[in-house]
């Protein structure tokens, strides 16, 4: 694995960006953290608590549940596709940035969390 500088990041510092993302398309906080606890798998009492500590991006991730279904998401983040980046660590947080994108362009939570249909 790369050590990409994002790795030592904490999540907290970027935490902001994705809201604002969110919000700028009128979208909430609540979504935000919805996607992020379904991706990781983390109770709102962990989540807050790596908030709190500034656990970094690689510790956030190596903690985290993460949830099987992840591997449905597809698609482009920075001309890149999520499936096909190589790097683990690298590629969970691009599921991430591709779930917030889905929800700043409007798709349905139930479509972003990759919910079976009835």
């Amino acid at each position: 694995m790369s050590d990409h500088r994002i790795y030592s990041t904490s999540f907290a510092s970027v935490y902001p960006h994705y809201i604002a993302k969110a919000e700028k398309k009128g979208r909430t906080k609540a979504e935000v953290d919805q996607i992020i606890l379904w991706l990781t798998g983390y109770t709102p009492e962990e989540f807050a608590a790596r908030l709190a500590d500034k656990t970094d991006f690689r510790t956030f991730y190596g903690e985290a549940r993460l949830n099987p279904a992840r591997s449905e998401i597809t698609g482009v983040v920075c001309g890149i596709r999520v499936e096909n980046i190589e790097d683990p660590l690298m590629r969970e947080l691009r599921y991430l940035d591709k779930l917030i994108d889905e929800l700043a362009k409007g798709k349905a939570m139930e479509k972003i969390l990759r919910e079976p249909k009835p």
